[in-house]
């Protein structure tokens, strides 16, 4: 597709966007429109199969597309899903796919990208609590990173820290320089203000997710006195603002129940939260402490209280490990997304803090073809059960195996964990979480568990 039929195409669907938003009984049009735009097979089916949802009003996810298309600002609302579903979706993902037979390896969906590791907070088992408080990426270095990956076809970019919005002037400026990519912030919430709620007003591609541990007295247990109402004061700008956000969690031993009641679901659906992130906690970066672990018994409890809100909650969750049926196992490794700390270390995920590479010394496709994301790739999916997708938490034999034959070093600068001996310290928990999960996923992914349909071991299975 060249320039101009880009740009007809793009005028095409803002106009179909606005018609949806003004009524919903438009919004088959909108989807028959994407589906005739997409190049992919599985972007045709898949959008097909979601048509009868929005198109039935005691649907939750009609009534989820209904409370976006009244509260949203205009502009945020037709930027995000052009930036997001047409860019991001169905034009990247082609590229992408396309640029990784180039450069024989996988070509990730999103970036997630901490642009500093400075926090205005100090949170009891934060996964970036044992980085540097002092590195910083450059502006000059992100608009490096984002127009690389522009030249890959991603369009995705995840914000993280430290704080993401202590740099927030910097990331307003790369909104407005990047203007077709859609950026999502992971953010503690007490940073927005209302000129900060103006601005996302004005470059329209830039989203929230607000981290809480549930109700007060959690989270200011571990984020400290007061960040809970601040959060909500947070939430209320926004969503008065028509500035769609979320709200992220991680579930440990002591909130597991908490954040996967139907009490705070709804009660984020009242808040106004469009969607929810669940992580569950791993033990790395500060105050690591196996103890505070999830049980494998209340991993079950999320999995199952989430499959059941999604069936009847006007709201997107996410389940990031529980979710790996869906996405083919662990995305991490270069995969589907990559992590690039404070200090430039590109990692196979947020989570797993070990590097070949450092971004300032090599472009984005130096990075993606390392020595650690190669040795990922080879061997992902690590499980055939995907409910296992975790080459750390799952499968802990794997993560060794990956750092040695890489050549890894820690990205840590404290509680340089030998992988080797976290590894013995997790197998207690991954023994167990098979013996719950393999049930469920006999039961809920038939064909999958009984091999009528692949598991494919490739990277660019989306």
């Amino acid at each position: 597709m060249n320039t101009f039929q880009e740009f007809v195409s793009e005028e095409v669907i803002r106009g179909a966007i606005r018609m949806a938003a003004k009524d919903l009984s438009n919004l088959g049009r909108l989807i028959n429109l994407l589906s005739k735009l997409a190049r992919e097979e599985n972007h045709k089916r898949n959008l097909e199969a979601v048509s009868p949802h929005l198109s039935n009003p005691d649907s939750n996810w009609y009534q989820l597309i209904d409370r976006v298309a009244k509260t949203t600002n205009p502009k945020i609302l037709e930027t995000l899903l052009l930036n997001f579903i047409v860019k991001a979706g169905l034009k990247g993902i082609p590229v992408q796919h396309r640029k990784a037979k180039e450069i024989g390896v996988s070509v990730p969906f999103a970036l997630l990208v901490d642009p500093t590791s400075a926090c205005n907070l100090s949170c009891t088992g934060c996964w970036a609590g044992d980085y540097q408080k002092n590195d910083n990426l450059s502006f000059e270095t992100l608009d490096r990173i984002f127009t690389e990956a522009k030249e890959l076809g991603i369009y995705f970019v995840v914000l993280s820290g430290g704080e993401p919005l202590v740099r927030r002037n910097d990331i307003i400026a790369l909104a407005q320089k990047h203007p077709e990519m859609a950026f999502h912030l992971f953010t503690n919430g007490t940073l927005i203000d209302e000129e900060l709620v103006s601005e996302l007003q004005q470059v329209g591609n830039v989203t929230m997710a607000i981290s809480l541990e549930g109700f007060e007295k959690r989270t200011d247990e571990r984020r400290g006195k007061g960040v809970f109402q601040r959060i909500m004061d947070s939430m209320d700008l926004l969503r008065e603002g028509g500035v769609p956000f979320g709200y992220s969690v991680t579930y440990t031993r002591l909130n597991t129940e908490e954040v996967g009641s139907e009490e705070f679901v709804d009660f984020m659906v009242k808040k106004g939260a469009v969607w929810g992130w669940y992580f569950t906690y791993i033990p790395i970066g500060k105050d690591v402490d196996l103890d505070y672990m999830a049980t494998p018994a209340q991993r079950k409890y999320i999995y199952n209280q989430i499959h059941s809100f999604r069936k009847s909650k006007p709201i997107l969750l996410v389940d990031f490990w529980n979710d790996g049926p869906y996405s083919n196992g662990c995305i991490a490794g270069g995969k589907r997304y990559l992590h690039i700390n404070a200090a430039g270390d590109v990692e196979p995920c947020a989570f797993i803090h070990y590097a070949t590479c450092n971004i300032e010394e090599v472009s984005l496709v130096e990075a993606l073809q390392s020595p650690l994301f190669k040795a990922y790739q080879r061997r992902q999916p690590f499980n055939e059960n995907l409910l296992r997708p975790c080459p750390l938490l799952d499968n802990p034999n794997q993560l060794p195996e990956i750092v040695k034959e890489s050549g890894a070093t820690p990205t840590q600068c404290h509680n340089k964990v030998d992988p080797e001996l976290l590894a013995h310290e997790l197998q207690g928990y991954a023994k167990e979480w098979d013996q719950i999960s393999r049930p469920l996923w006999e039961r809920d992914f038939p064909n999958l568990a009984s091999g009528k349909e692949k598991v494919l071991r490739t990277a660019n299975s989306n």
